[in-house]
């Protein structure tokens, strides 16, 4: 999957830009897990677009657009691995003809879908994901605290497995001793025994 980094790149003020590298997605897929990696960068990569943001921008258009950005991006994915179109279509749950358009490039999704492909081919595609600075130092802070949290229990844990281990090897010494009385006693009464 794309991996993100957290750097201080051009953000409005009290935000943070996360920076998403594509740069190990692969182009030429060859497994499902590469497929669906590809297909994944080539979503989140043409939903970043400025050119898509400002065109989804009406709620009524989102889904529609989110829709078919996604199942262009899945039938390139695919397409690049070499699945044939009624595979692509079937997996998609889309007819073939739908799956055709979107590779020909004559849906804008499938356009879009194309030229950040190729972006991506390229090595061009560099996407900041602004975040609001104060969301980031709670979050941070909050699993700071539970990491804390956690260390401090498991430090506990492992005091009383100690505990409970120093009571075994006590248990098992006074055992072993009160086996060794046994033996004795037993040892004892059978010469009793023997004399009587």
């Amino acid at each position: 999957m794309a991996e993100e980094k957290k750097e201080a790149t051009e953000a409005a003020p009290g935000t943070v830009a996360i920076e998403v590298d594509f740069s190990h997605i692969p182009v030429k897929p060859t497994t499902a897990k590469e497929v669906r990696e590809l297909e994944v960068a080539l979503i989140i990569a043409s939903l970043f677009r400025p050119d898509v943001l400002k065109q989804i921008m009406d709620p009524s258009e989102f889904t529609t657009w989110v829709d078919s950005l996604a199942v262009a991006a899945g039938a390139l994915a695919r397409e690049k691995a070499g699945y044939p179109i009624r595979k692509i279509a079937e997996e998609l749950g889309r007819t073939e003809a739908t799956i055709r358009r979107h590779l020909a490039g004559e849906t804008k999704a499938g356009s879009i879908v194309k030229e950040t492909y190729s972006m991506l081919a390229k090595g061009k595609i560099k996407l900041a994901v602004p975040v609001h600075e104060g969301s980031i130092a709670k979050e941070l802070e909050e699993c700071r605290s539970k990491i804390e949290a956690l260390n401090q229990e498991v430090e506990k844990l492992k005091a009383e497995r100690d505990e409970l281990k120093a009571k075994i090897n006590e248990l098992e010494e006074a055992k072993k001793k009160l086996e060794e009385k046994i033996a004795a006693v037993k040892s004892r009464l059978e010469e009793l025994i023997a004399q009587l």
